[in-house]
């Protein structure tokens, strides 16, 4: 039955939202004009709507933000090389994004450095998102071998598939690629319209330290920490930077950790080099004391970059955030439990620590948006710079041609937050029996929040209400996001143009 406007009209529409305060990158749209009419999964109009419309049905923001949906760009799930794939799959991962306002997720597809071929890796991806994804998503490329084949004749496939992006790492064995390697896929890359993305850190760094550790048998988790230090990323960081000004190609380095790398980006910036950045929650707020413990449980908090050992670091990436520095701001969801012998504690071997086969990476799909509110709450960002690095630019960034935005003829992903100070949100401190993903633990553990989305719509479909039984959503809601080429940072050096055309996204004929 409609439920109708208090005025009468003639013109249904799914849903009307009222009363809210519309945020946008640049601005805020206060009642009566924040008025927002949804139809058949897209925005039909925003302004003063009341008494225009009819409406299946009518949400009352009270006052709350009315923010784009959430877009999380760096999310693990179901990933081949998640060893044992002991924590988050599509349906779980999914179903935590939504209940903390996240709508759209890009994931990553994973070849090995046996796969001749990402085709079939891009294929069996498919497979295990179909009908398992609360929300929309789309997918990454890690590209491990990069072979000219793949580079030469299957990025263009990727490209006409909506894969507009692909991942180079500059660490871990099983994943590194040397510095030749990422020129020839930059310069593929800066051909096709893709966005390349780079884990920087020194290799070579970091192995030396290892080994200097285990031979003193330091290999406590702590020691993960001490094993990346500051300057392995920031030299990797400079070098990743170098790479791309020479190719004059558009990178974003991932999960920024340190305020020296974040320094060499924003520098890169005021070249006007195409050079994008991302940080992580867990930069934003822990420190790498998490590491200590007993019972093995700084193991929970082993990620790389590590967590870094000082507050300036912390309040650093804050500002980069807050002056432009960081594009975005990702979780990079890495789905391992804890107490299992294929998560974290493949680490705890005869009661003996090796921080070196700790998996990586920390859970943090559904906080992620909350954590970032709390910056808004605490003065460090304005409402707009949390949309902006949440919401909008990970869409302009990455290719989502219909999200980011309520604006009319986009998609309807939106999210309702309560008013602060709302006598029906109660403040509260965090468990993680409180989330929504298949992890045991979460690092943010009694954390106090202030605020949590209280509405997630997708395409017009409401599919978490909290205080209406929490997730509404089902596990079919999500469809595949064909992705558009990149809309911020573009190529603009004319001296590349001389000499980078003749490879047209091609390797040289010597590269193998």
């Amino acid at each position: 039955m409609s439920v109708q406007s208090p005025i009468n009209a003639s013109f249904e529409v799914d849903l009307l939202i009222l009363n809210g305060t519309i945020v946008s990158p640049s601005d805020l749209i206060h009642a009566p004009a924040s008025d927002i009419a949804i139809k058949d999964g897209k925005i039909l109009c925003v302004g003063a709507l009341q008494g225009l419309f009819t409406a299946k049905r009518v949400i009352d923001a009270k006052g709350g933000y009315v923010t784009p949906g959430g877009i999380d760009s760096h999310v693990h799930l179901s990933q081949q090389n998640s060893i044992g794939a002991v924590g988050d799959k599509f349906e779980s991962g999914t179903r935590s994004a939504i209940a903390g306002g996240t709508t759209t997720v890009i994931c990553f597809a994973f070849q090995a450095k046996t796969d001749e071929s990402v085709l079939p890796v891009v294929e069996e991806y498919h497979k295990k998102a179909a009908s398992f994804s609360y929300c929309d998503y789309a997918f990454h490329m890690i590209l491990t071998n990069p072979t000219r084949s793949i580079v030469e004749q299957e990025l263009p496939i990727l490209v006409e598939q909506g894969i507009t992006s692909v991942k180079l790492y500059m660490t871990y064995d099983a994943l590194k690629l040397g510095d030749r390697q990422i020129l020839d896929v930059m310069i593929a890359a800066r051909a096709l319209g893709m966005t390349t993305m780079v884990h920087a850190e020194n290799a070579d760094m970091i192995a030396l330290i290892t080994e200097q550790l285990y031979e003193q048998g330091k290999t406590d988790p702590y020691y993960h920490a001490i094993s990346r230090p500051k300057i392995s990323e920031d030299e990797a960081t400079y070098r990743a930077i170098s790479m791309a000004e020479l190719i004059d190609a558009p990178i974003l380095l991932v999960h920024i950790s340190s305020a020296v790398a974040a320094k060499h980006i924003k520098d890169a910036q005021t070249k006007l080099l195409p050079i994008h950045a991302e940080t992580c929650p867990q930069y934003l707020y822990l420190l790498s004391e998490k590491l200590h413990g007993e019972n093995f449980e700084g193991a929970k908090h082993v990620c790389s970059p590590p967590l870094r050992d000082s507050m300036a670091d912390l309040d650093a990436l804050w500002d980069g955030i807050a002056n432009g520095t960081f594009t975005i701001l990702s979780s990079d969801h890495a789905p391992f439990v804890f107490d299992s012998p294929m998560g974290k504690k493949l680490g705890l071997k005869d009661g003996v620590s090796r921080f070196t086969a700790i998996p990586n990476g920390l859970p943090g799909i559904e906080t992620r948006m909350p954590l970032l509110y709390k910056g808004v709450q605490a003065g460090r960002i304005s409402i707009q710079k949390f949309v902006e690095v949440a919401c909008a630019n990970p869409a302009r960034l990455y290719g989502l041609s219909n999200k980011g935005s309520i604006a009319p003829g986009y998609d309807a992903d939106v999210v309702i937050w309560y008013k602060d100070n709302d006598t029906d949100f109660k403040p509260f401190a965090l468990t993680n029996e409180m989330l929504h993903h298949n992890i045991d633990y979460t690092p943010f553990e009694d954390m106090e929040f202030g605020n949590w989305p209280k509405y997630t719509i997708i395409r017009g479909n409401v599919v978490w209400a909290r205080d209406e039984g929490g997730i509404l959503g089902k596990k079919t809601d999500g469809k595949f996001i064909r992705r558009v080429k990149a809309g911020l940072r573009q190529p603009r050096n004319k001296f590349v143009n001389e000499w980078i055309p003749q490879y047209r996204g091609r390797v040289p004929s010597n590269y193998e």
